[in-house]
């Protein structure tokens, strides 16, 4: 059976969102989508509280209500959800390893703190196995392009294989940037504009060749990586970036592409695991 697509849930305003993002992704891919929303229990030694009942039957309430909205909006769409027992970052990070992708709501740009990322994001993002895509609360439809941000030292194939799939999947154009292009750097010298753009293009070609049918668009910039990126994702539906693996850490680091991005891009983020 194939991996689905899981969304983490909890009673914030974010997540609908999200949700309805990963419920056309999952149409878009012929996948199910498995909805999932951990809350922490009482310790066995904790005495019962009058309102643990209550709180169990608002929080399985979530998940019904999202579930038949999800299904009205999206006909066809195979959907589940289910309350996890645990605490909320390992159990999403559990959720990960079976599934083709992670999709958690953030925050909207608009409102206070709207830039921050919570403590939760930031774990999943850090230590996630498979691609993580956060979906900003006022992110809206912009268009099939996909834009990818490529680092030509250490190139990951995981994420070029996810940036080109997800553009040919919706049928748009695909826009890889490098920046940092020649910063530094004198005529002729290995950081060179013209040694970057010949770089771009080797990496690039086998991808083209294995997906023939997606337009691509190549984009050098000397701007830092993280403001280079932003710059070119504008107009985009996707921004994909790759992220290093990263040691087991109880403070989660996160690189300043990754963390501009998702405090700012104008569309979802999906961040991929390399190696």
């Amino acid at each position: 059976m194939a991996a689905p697509i899981v969304v983490g849930v909890d009673g914030f305003a974010e997540s609908p969102p999200a949700a309805h993002w990963a419920a056309r992704e999952a149409l878009l891919r012929d996948l199910r989508l498995r909805l999932i929303h951990a809350w922490n229990p009482p310790s066995p030694e904790a005495p019962t509280l009058p309102h643990e009942d209550d709180l169990n039957y608002w929080a399985q309430r979530l998940l019904t209500d999202l579930v038949g909205e999800l299904r009205d909006a999206h006909p066809g769409l195979r959907v589940s959800a289910e309350l996890v027992p645990r605490e909320t970052v390992p159990a999403l990070l559990d959720a990960a390893r079976d599934a083709e992708m992670l999709v958690l709501g953030s925050r909207g740009r608009g409102t206070p703190g709207g830039y921050l990322l919570g403590s939760t994001g930031r774990h999943v993002l850090a230590h996630g196995e498979r691609p993580v895509v956060m979906v900003h609360a006022d992110d809206r439809p912009l268009t099939a392009d996909v834009t990818v941000g490529v680092c030509l030292r250490g190139t990951s194939e995981e994420t070029l294989r996810f940036a080109f799939d997800a553009a040919a999947r919706r049928g748009g154009a695909l826009r890889a940037v490098h920046a940092g292009a020649g910063a530094g750097a004198g005529p002729g010298g290995p950081e060179s504009e013209e040694a970057a753009a010949d770089a771009l293009d080797a990496v690039l070609r086998p991808w083209r060749e294995k997906y023939p049918g997606v337009p691509v668009a190549e984009a050098l910039t000397s701007e830092r990586p993280a403001l280079g990126v932003m710059h070119t994702a504008p107009g985009s539906g996707l921004l994909v970036l790759g992220r290093e693996k990263t040691e087991p850490d109880p403070v989660p680091r996160l690189g300043s592409v990754i963390q501009a991005a998702v405090h700012h891009a104008p569309c979802p983020v999906a961040v991929v695991p390399c190696g």
